[in-house]
């Protein structure tokens, strides 16, 4: 999603952690607005356990009411998520930072692979809820082991980042990658652990306490991780605003900040470990059982869904929707830190936005309250097409905007209605599949039935986005001025230009090429497939019933 990483904020049970318009990363914004969509089954679960948990307190009746006699357990469970939100948003940087250090396109397409892990936890999901330690704790036998292993990868990162960052032959993208895409399948089991643990952490009346701990908590994470890094690390933005002596280097370096990260999660993991009990004693047993078997059920369960006449037409259409966004949505950003928009400058575009995030999913779910929320998101999916346009017209105008301090101010100002204008869009698609989501979700097997569609969702603007990052250089023309008879069709080419005097200089940036294309193919996806996903709401309930459970 997301640029400068712009974030996202969350709506009632579907939580999405940040994400913004430009994404450099070949994430989408819809894919951080949902990527932590909860866990197969957990809110399967949260009537059993909360049912359970109910009747042992009416037994001791172990917990006051109210918010307030649950405050130490709604912080922890809010630390936790801004714990996960950390390396999200760490993540979320590198992108900027590799751009201004003139990576090719191709090494950020895959690095945007660092952004799946959050799609995908559907496929793990049954084991972190299955296998575990009864003694030590459900939740806490992978809870503690993720957040160590966070811990220990952000203090192997703080010694060798900069070496990765600044090699000879430029950055070292195999093995950030490598390392940042370990970070985030660490952060997605925990997110699996901390969504299952609220459950039993809080009490029936507070339950509800876990979505917005989740929301904030790894929104406030993500902005910590991406928003403030990128401005505390910027020598400029230190200068401009912070410092009285200019210096060259930021407050901050990204050492310096994956150090003190690590240390936090290393102190705090070790605190939870010894200090904090999971409130399942004396049905540890028997649940180890009853679980284990649930592992091979689950993921039967997923498969006689997918098989389902229309879940699979559904799937394969969610699947291709986002193919017409994802130049706007995947390369925008990283075009603006090319054209010299400073990056830290972007993401604090970030701050004004969130306002609207809060509000837009409440307007919009008005209008998807009803028996055809798709047709919300068929009548908003032209218009964001046209945004992705006005995004390349706004690259295009971006050099002849600079000036010798940089940016104006109403350049800026332009760029926030673009974005604003894309979050409109946005949302209104996001709310309207996940009302659709909600009102098809077998209510027998909701959890899981719910996971399965976002997950697709999720994994619909994956693709497209990393495809997109990948096809700028080949779709790039340059020519070498300067020097008679050579040419920039490779690196090695390139190389022979220069040497020979000469300069690469492009003709036809593969971004605008992707614009065009992309907007061509949503047209023709709206046009032609639009109706069919619009014709989805027309069938019965029966339709999208398991038959399995009937």
């Amino acid at each position: 999603m997301e640029h400068s990483d712009f974030m996202t904020h969350k709506n009632g049970r579907q939580r999405k952690s940040a994400g913004g318009a430009f994404s450099p990363e070949g994430m989408t914004e819809m894919d951080r607005v949902e990527m932590s969509s909860s866990d197969p089954e957990l809110e399967e679960e949260a009537e059993g356990l909360i049912r359970g948990s109910d009747s042992e307190r009416r037994r001791h009746r172990v917990r006051p009411a109210g918010v307030r006699g649950e405050l130490g357990n709604v912080l922890l469970l809010l630390f936790l998520y801004v714990l996960q939100g950390i390396p999200l948003g760490l993540a979320g940087s590198i992108p900027l930072i590799l751009q201004s250090k003139s990576v090719s396109y191709k090494d950020q397409a895959f690095f945007s692979f660092v952004f799946w892990p959050f799609s995908l936890k559907l496929l793990w999901a049954p084991l972190v809820d299955a296998l575990y330690f009864s003694r030590f704790g459900r939740r806490k036998s992978w809870l503690v082991p993720t957040q160590y292993l966070l811990g220990l990868f952000m203090l192997y990162l703080s010694v060798t980042v900069n070496s990765l960052l600044q090699s000879e032959g430029g950055p070292k993208v195999v093995t950030l990658t490598a390392v940042f895409f370990m970070l985030a399948f660490l952060a997605a089991t925990q997110d699996i652990a901390v969504d299952g643990w609220a459950l039993t952490m809080l009490s029936r009346e507070n339950v509800g306490y876990a979505s917005t701990c989740n929301s904030v908590g790894q929104t406030a994470g993500y902005f910590l991780g991406n928003v403030l890094f990128l401005a505390l690390e910027s020598a400029d933005f230190c200068n401009k605003y912070l410092r009285t002596e200019p210096q060259d280097t930021g407050i901050v370096t990204l050492s310096d900040f994956l150090f003190f990260w690590g240390i936090v999660f290393l102190v705090s993991t070790t605190l939870v470990a010894i200090m904090k009990k999971e409130n399942e004693q004396g049905k540890g047993k028997k649940r180890v059982q009853e679980e284990t078997q649930g592992v091979m059920a689950t993921y039967k369960l997923l498969f006689n869904i997918i098989k389902m006449p229309t879940v699979l037409t559904f799937c394969a259409l969610l699947l291709t929707a986002k193919i017409g966004f994802s130049a706007a949505d995947a390369v925008t950003g990283l075009k603006l830190v090319e054209a010299g928009v400073p990056k830290e400058q972007l993401a604090l575009l970030a701050v004004p936005m969130v306002p609207l995030q809060i509000l837009l999913p409440v307007i919009i779910s008005k209008y998807t309250a009803g028996p055809r929320p798709l047709d919300v998101f068929y009548k908003a999916f032209p218009f964001r097409l046209l945004i992705g346009l006005g995004y390349a017209l706004l690259v295009w105008l971006t050099p002849s905007l600079k000036q010798d301090g940089g940016f104006p101010v109403y350049y800026y100002g332009i760029v926030l209605i673009s974005y604003a204008l894309h979050q409109v869009a946005l949302y209104s698609m996001y709310v309207a599949c996940m009302a659709f989501h909600a009102k098809v979700s077998d209510p027998l097997i909701g959890g899981t039935y719910m996971t399965l569609l976002n997950t697709v969702t999720n994994l619909g603007g994956n693709w497209p986005s990393t495809l997109a990052l990948w096809m700028v250089d080949p779709l790039t023309s340059k020519e070498c001025q300067g020097a008679a008879g050579q040419s920039c069709g490779s690196p090695e080419e390139a190389g022979l230009c220069v040497k020979e005097g000469g300069a690469c200089v492009t003709t036809l940036d593969g971004y605008y090429v992707e614009s065009v294309v992309c907007v061509v193919i949503g047209l023709a996806w709206w046009v032609w497939l639009g109706k069919k996903m619009r014709r989805l709401q027309e069938h019965s309930p029966a339709a999208w019933r398991c038959r399995s459970n009937h």
